[in-house]
């Protein structure tokens, strides 16, 4: 699952796995480090909905790797409601789901256009062609201009994380997704930048998700990095390969290519594809069962990985077809299930929508700049994500600030 193969064609691997396997795969998800890959519908759910038998917490397993593994970063224990289970897990998730819900919806609308439009302007007029000409055509790359610049100044603002410490975090944060050989270097980063943003925090709170984990009062300085870990990375790298894989998706699907101007499919629609199909976090929701478990016929080894396939389970030919018709419905396992559902999900969706829909505002002829197989998507078991979203568009006039 780490091979650039995968990376490039998943689905054929999930359906070559479902012929050879069935509903549980044995893989590998970094050299030497298996697990049992899970891309059947109903046993996803039947797990996701068991933790007492598989249980989030992976110490047990973490023992036995390597401190240098790539995945680690990814994978290992942390105080927080991802990595806990019983009394830990139901305490974790209740103060990140109570500083959440603070999260002004509405207001946040005007949050994500404030970043939007400063940065559409920046490429719509195009690049100079020399001797003060303007091309008529303007290409820009989406990913690197606009769409995660977009999604983690709206994070900074939504933990309230400063420009420096913010600056740290992403790059920690990327690194760790990716699972390369500086993941750990990445995580030690992130934790680093993470301690002094929570220090800056108690001198001077504020109106923000931090200050409400502090006002929390029972957490522990450890305990409060670890939670803006799982935050920052619920809402960074997969909600920008949201954004990407879903522009991706506009720009190339007849069904939605044709609707950018005629507004016949709406961007929650293309998301809700997307979060099918092409979910950003593909493979995770991860457990390990603290015993040997028999489940549709195949013996799960103790302590060993077990991981959901979000994007297997959800096209398993056991719950749709060709002829399925996806629109309005959200039955996905994009967002997990079952306790460790993400609690973000809303907010999510209304962020991605508004990026997309502020972007095709602007420039609703927009248009993918390469061939669509000539796109490369990033190494790594766990994530769908781009390398790049080159486009062009005719050069459009900068919008007022």
């Amino acid at each position: 699952m780490y091979s650039a193969a995968f990376a490039a064609d998943p689905h054929s691997t999930y359906e070559r796995w479902r012929t050879e396997y069935g509903s549980l795969v044995p893989v590998e998800l970094a050299p030497g480090v298996p697990a049992t890959l899970v891309i059947g519908y109903a046993t996803a759910l039947r797990i996701l909905n068991d933790p007492d038998r598989f249980p989030a917490d992976p110490r047990r397993w973490q023992a036995s790797v390597p401190s240098g593994c790539p995945v680690l970063p990814m994978m290992e224990w942390r105080p927080n409601a991802l990595r806990s289970t019983g009394y830990e897990h139901k305490r974790y998730r209740q103060v990140n789901v109570t500083a959440l819900d603070t999260v002004d919806l509405h207001g946040l609308h005007a949050v994500v256009e404030q970043f939007a439009v400063p940065l559409v302007n920046t490429f719509c007029r195009g690049t100079s062609g020399g001797r003060g000409e303007r091309y008529a055509v303007a290409h820009a790359e989406l990913l690197g201009q606009y769409i995660r610049p977009l999604v983690y100044r709206v994070l900074a603002f939504v933990l309230g994380l400063d420009p420096d410490t913010n600056e740290l975090v992403s790059s920690g944060m990327a690194a760790m997704f990716d699972a390369a050989e500086d993941a750990n270097a990445g995580s030690a980063l992130l934790v680093e930048a993470l301690d002094e943003h929570i220090r800056r925090k108690q001198a001077r709170p504020g109106a923000d998700v931090t200050s409400q984990l502090i006002r929390a009062g029972d957490l522990s300085t450890d305990e409060l990095i670890h939670q803006l870990v799982t935050l920052h990375a619920a809402g960074s790298e997969p909600l920008a390969h949201l954004i990407s894989n879903t522009l991706l998706l506009m720009m190339t699907d007849e069904r939605f290519a044709g609707g950018l101007l005629s507004g016949s499919l709406s961007t929650r629609d293309a998301l809700d594809d997307v979060l099918f199909t092409n979910p950003p976090m593909a493979n995770y929701c991860i457990s390990y069962p603290p015993q040997s478990i028999l489940i549709d016929g195949v013996w799960l080894p103790a302590h060993q990985p077990v991981v959901i396939s979000m994007a297997g389970c959800n096209n398993d030919p056991a719950i749709r077809s060709d002829l399925y018709d996806r629109s309005g419905n959200r039955s996905h396992l994009a967002w997990g299930a079952g306790p460790h559902q993400c609690p973000a999900r809303q907010l999510s969706y209304q962020v991605a929508a508004d990026a997309i829909d502020y972007l095709l505002d602007v420039l609703p002829e927009i248009d993918i700049a390469v061939a669509p197989g000539d796109l490369v998507w990033r190494r790594g078991p766990f994530h769908r994500a781009l390398e790049s979203l080159p486009v062009r568009f005719p050069e459009s006039v900068p919008l007022p600030l």
